[in-house]
Order: structure tokens, then sequence, then C-alpha cells
């Protein structure tokens, strides 16, 4: 039994229209001491199949270290959505519930290359030229949390300079403890900044660029 219905897929189809150019959705997994690895396997290779631009790739984490250690993968389930490069755009944790909007939103961002930021957006993260690791703690009962996700997906469309990752809190429950998640969505760069809240597109801008002042 698989995780879409029949509407479901339906639905996911005519979003999929869409898509421009084709893109990789690549899963890092292992078969021991991972929760949800064969799920998230499952549900990407559902999603693969309802277009004829998106292709999957599943990566063994330990058969396969130099591919994990290309796209710097560090937990898992670990999913990179990749277009004609790597973005930077990482789900820790399986992209279920509300975070499933956040991952069809990504595909359409990443087969376009095109962020969707507004133009003083793009000024402003372009004056980033230091790594910058935005990690987004999410649940999946979560409404908001799509909202911020999406918006460090987008970063990392615009600048090559930026990670984004979704960190699903309860399964890394050792991250949320590290950084305090006590609310979600939470919102930690490079761990040096940060701030909760599904923030407006300035605001989270103004957020980020705090690592380079």
């Amino acid at each position: 039994m698989g995780f879409l219905t029949d509407n479901d897929r339906e639905e996911i189809r005519k979003m999929l229209e869409e898509v421009e150019n084709p893109v990789k959705l690549v899963v890092f997994k292992r078969d021991e001491g991972c929760t949800y690895c064969q799920e998230t396997a499952m549900l990407l290779d559902e999603v693969s199949q309802l277009s004829d631009k998106l292709s999957l790739e599943i990566v063994d984490t330990e058969e396969d270290p130099e591919t994990t250690e290309k796209y710097k993968i560090d937990k898992v389930p670990a999913v990179a959505v990749v277009g004609d490069k790597d973005y930077g755009i990482r789900f820790y944790g399986i992209p279920a519930g509300y975070e499933f909007s956040a991952l069809l939103g990504d595909i359409i961002d990443v087969s376009k290359g095109d962020s969707g930021l507004a133009e003083r957006s793009r000024k402003e993260l372009a004056k980033i030229d230091i790594p910058v690791r935005i990690q987004v703690f999410v649940t999946p009962s979560c409404p908001y949390c799509p909202t911020a996700v999406r918006m460090a997906h987008k970063f990392a469309i615009e600048n090559e300079n930026i990670t984004g990752e979704m960190v699903e809190a309860q399964e890394f429950p050792e991250l949320a403890e590290k950084y305090q998640v006590y609310a979600v969505p939470k919102i930690v760069v490079n761990d040096e900044v940060e701030f909760e809240g599904a923030l407006p597109e300035p605001h989270f801008v103004k957020q980020v660029l705090r690592i380079i002042q």
C-alpha cells in the first residue's frame, strides 16, 4: 500500500505540470538505525513516477560514502532536490505532513532554476560571500513550518553560498535538544543566529544577513 491515494496522485500530477526541466530526487538512507529511511524512499519513489521530468536516485550512505560526502549528508533519511546543479536544498527527515507541500514547491522552483524572490531580496542575499547553513526545525503537524522551509530553500537557489535544510525535530531529538527547539519553526543560521517563526520574506532576509554583519 502506497502513501498517496489516487486523488493525491491526480492533484500532484497537475501541480507537477509546472516542472520545466529535469529534477533529480536523491534519497540517502541506511538499513539500520534509521526510523523513516524506508518510508522516505517509498514516498519519493511514488512522487518521481508522477512526472516524466522527475528521476529518483537512492543512495545507501554506508555502501556509497563518496556520493554521501559529495552531497555533504550528515544524517538520514535525507533528500536532495537537484536540478541543472545542486542548489543545496536538503530535507532531513521524511518530507511528510505539511512538509510535503514544501517538497513539491521546491521541485517546481528547482526545475526553473529560479527562487521567485523579490528583486530587493535577491540584491540583499547577493551580499553573502561566506558559507551559510540555514537549518529550519519543523514537525509534520506544523502548518507554518513549510513557509520557513521554502524561504530557506529559495535562499539556497538564489545564492550558491547558502544551504537550506529542513530538519524534522522529532526524528532528530538530539539536535532539537542541542538547539533548544521548544517551538517550530525554529531557524538556526551557522550556529550563530537563531530565531523562531515563519517570518515574511524581508524580515527573514534581514535575520539571515545578520551572519555577515
